[in-house]
């Protein structure tokens, strides 16, 4: 029992053009990803391969057809906007409208928590360097989901799962768990439904985005479980599970916990350990009403008429977890990972404010709270709006959340120098070493890369060279770490590795 496995995260940023409201994010964002390229030398390098991407293909057992889908979800398709691959393995894009981030291959959530930190100072740099640009102006990302105008941008998780687990069970039970995962890593907003005309706290940015329970959708009609089946690895052994229903966390120990506790699930899962999931009535509404509650006691109700709370629902999980393990066995970060959600629940619990420390929506409601004590401010207050965004600033200096960090009020779970070091050197344990290591030390020669693939342009041959990389952990540290060393150009490395 373990909650190792590969995995990883990716974050849209929501992103302003200080003093220009109608500003093009699109263009903004472009300034964004090439200035920061532009920085760190990154302009010349590998262009992202789409060749080997699927986006349409349903874990239901169809594709979609193309004419069908909906233009946000042909991601397969070179668009022609800023597109990087950075040394530590992470692709760096535009999305649309958006800065994204899509951190290396990772085995542990701790490394979740160090590449996505080390996303946060990729993005902070890249708005630093876009505003020198002539004419682009003071641009400010905020690492959130929401626009505050009805609009909703992703941060979504990805997770291999063994291919044999069916997926009906995947939905069965990872259903209630995301339905009352808020409770543990919503980020919290000021404003409930998607327009935000109810003038109310909850636990989620996301939630009120979520309108059906299974779909591949990404932008429209978003599911609790998305179905897309495109695993960026061998399909035969790994599925992709990929998770669109969280919300982008800056607290560290809400980053932990959503990646800890759902590798553990997955685990259970995979052994076939878990007992049949409380089957909820409605679970969309479940979703919403539990994210509309900071008081935790709301009752989503189930298929056999009874009813549970969010805590309810997460300690039916955590409970399996712990006789699993008991069962199994487990190494340090699972039982780390196992403490911290036991004691997260039960001060929950007594009271959601004893985790102001560590879980996104505690902190925010806290400040948020003392705010409406001193200036008696009502929840429809433009105010209150103002400090919800101000805490999702990247920037250290106007960040509400950094600021928290700084003035020791967040607890931390990595160091600044693990993060420094992430960004610009891949995870040694997984294949995204070997496409760092590629970039940083064959720059030249990279004609392009992806997930799946590094693609060489060498002296002497007269096609491109792909090397495929279907195994997320080969192409680590120990396996090619010496290689590097020893090779003298890219030529030499690829007739080594490859044997042509």
């Amino acid at each position: 029992m373990t909650v190792r496995r590969v995995q990883g995260s990716e974050v849209e940023y929501g992103i302003a053009v200080q003093g220009q409201p109608s500003a093009n994010p699109m263009v903004a964002s472009t300034h964004v990803v090439n200035s920061y390229a532009a920085a760190h030398g990154l302009t010349r390098r590998a262009r992202w391969d789409f060749e080997e991407e699927s986006p349409l293909r349903d874990a239901r057992g169809f594709d979609l057809s193309r004419d069908r889908a909906d233009p946000t979800q042909l991601t397969d398709e070179d668009l022609g906007l800023a597109n990087i691959i950075l040394t530590n393995g992470a692709r760096l894009y535009v999305d649309h409208a958006h800065p994204e981030y899509s951190s290396p291959e990772v085995t542990s959530p701790r490394d979740v928590v160090v590449w996505e930190k080390a996303g946060e100072q990729v993005m902070r740099r890249g708005a630093e360097l876009a505003a020198q640009v002539p004419g682009a102006g003071s641009i400010v990302l905020y690492k959130n989901n929401i626009d505050n105008k009805g609009a909703s941008y992703g941060s979504h998780e990805n997770y291999l799962v063994d291919r044999a687990v069916p997926f009906d069970a995947i939905v069965a039970q990872l259903t209630p768990f995301f339905v009352s995962r808020p409770v543990v890593c919503g980020a919290g907003r000021v404003g409930q439904e998607q327009d935000g005309s109810v003038h109310a706290f909850q636990l989620s940015q996301r939630a009120d985005y979520m309108e059906v329970g299974v779909g591949l959708e990404t932008t429209l009609k978003r599911p609790i479980i998305n179905t897309r089946d495109e695993p960026h690895a061998d399909p035969k052994k790994y599925r992709r599970l990929h998770v669109i229903v969280g919300d982008a966390n800056l607290a560290e120990t809400s980053i932990y916990l959503k990646h800890g506790t759902t590798s553990l699930v997955l685990a259970m899962l995979e052994a076939g350990f878990l007992s049949p999931a409380p089957a909820l009535a409605q679970p969309v509404v479940a979703l919403h009403t539990i994210s509309h509650d900071p008081t935790l006691t709301a009752l989503v109700e189930l298929q056999d008429g009874s009813t549970m709370t969010g805590l309810d629902l997460q300690w039916h999980y955590l409970e399996q977890a712990r006789a699993f393990v008991a069962r199994e066995g487990s190494d340090e970060q699972t039982d780390d990972v196992l403490a911290r959600w036991d004691s997260v629940l039960t001060r929950l619990g007594r009271d959601p404010m004893e985790c102001v420390r560590e879980l996104d929506w505690v902190a925010k409601l806290s400040l948020l709270e003392s705010y409406r004590d001193r200036d008696g401010l009502d929840w429809d207050h433009a105010k209150l709006h103002l400090v919800d965004l101000q805490y999702h600033d990247v920037r250290p200096e106007r960040g509400i959340y950094h600021r928290l960090v700084h003035s020791g009020r967040i607890e931390r779970i990595v160091d600044d120098a693990e993060v420094l070091r992430a960004i610009g050197e891949p995870p040694h344990d997984t294949r995204a070493y070997f496409r760092g290591r590629c970039l940083s030390t064959f720059a030249s020669e990279v004609a392009a890369a992806s997930w799946d693939s590094v693609i060489l342009d060498l002296p002497g041959y007269e096609s491109l060279q792909r090397i495929p990389t279907m195994e997320p952990l080969r192409g680590t540290a120990e396996h090619v770490g010496a290689l590097f060393e020893d090779s003298v150009d890219a030529t030499a490395f690829f007739r080594t590795i490859t044997g042509r």
